[in-house]
């Protein structure tokens, strides 16, 4: 009996193994007429493009139109202004799979996807955090550009402001200066993506200079790296 029980025992490990083995696959996997991430990233811009990803995050939606991050297994998208009614922006739940139709755009070196149009695919796939802390200062961050990703042990260096030039008021995006061995970044709440009623927005606010901070979020560009910070801890 106990033989018995340690071979389906074994049986089953091997099966959710083989679960396991195919899932990144499946998450790469493209439909006909589909670019992977790297035929995307090689299109020269202003080129019609047409990607399947999963939605990660919605950062607004207004004038049936939507702008939202997508990843797969390989990269990351920041599709803006999409053709979408509100009836469908419902629809796009994180890890929701949707085919995408638009023409690659950079605006202050933020590659985006623009005047594109959607349908959702079958599949499911959110994304974890990744660590990209080490990359901070170099080249290879920008490789990483729209993904989800986190960065730790950093040193709050100034107080947040409402918008850049600290001319705003509470609801407005927050601006942030924090630091590593040495350099000094800012980093941004988007109003649009975490407005003021959440936890990340009212974190930041109370962060104070020397606060030692892990972050989490989408990893936009605006002359230079700008992520959109979408959780904060005090270590």
């Amino acid at each position: 009996m106990k033989k018995l029980t340690a071979l389906l025992m074994a049986l089953l490990m091997v099966v959710g193994c083989v679960g396991c083995g195919g899932k990144e696959e499946d998450i790469n996997k493209k439909s006909e007429g589909v670019m992977t991430y790297a035929e995307y990233e090689a299109a020269e811009l202003e080129t019609k493009v047409t990607i399947e990803a999963y939605v990660q995050a919605k950062q607004s939606w207004w004038d049936n139109t939507a702008t939202v991050y997508l990843q797969d297994g390989d990269g990351a998208y920041f599709v803006y202004g999409m053709a979408c009614s509100e009836e469908d922006y419902a629809k796009l739940t994180t890890g929701t799979k949707i085919k995408v139709t638009g023409y690659k755009a950079e605006w202050s070196g933020e590659v985006e996807i623009m005047d594109a149009t959607f349908e959702i695919m079958e599949g499911n796939y959110v994304a974890k955090a990744e660590d990209v802390t080490s990359l901070l200062g170099t080249d290879d961050l920008i490789k990483k550009q729209n993904m989800f990703v986190a960065f730790k042990g950093m040193t709050v260096e100034s107080a947040a402001i409402y918008k850049w030039d600290g001319s705003g008021q509470y609801g407005d995006d927050l601006y942030f200066n924090v630091s590593l061995n040495g350099t000094t970044y800012t980093f941004t709440v988007e109003s649009y993506l975490t407005d003021g009623s959440t936890d990340v927005y009212k974190a930041v606010k109370e962060l104070k200079v020397g606060d030692v901070v892990d972050m989490e979020g989408f990893l936009y560009w605006y002359e230079g790296v700008n992520p959109h910070i979408t959780n904060v801890t005090v270590k």
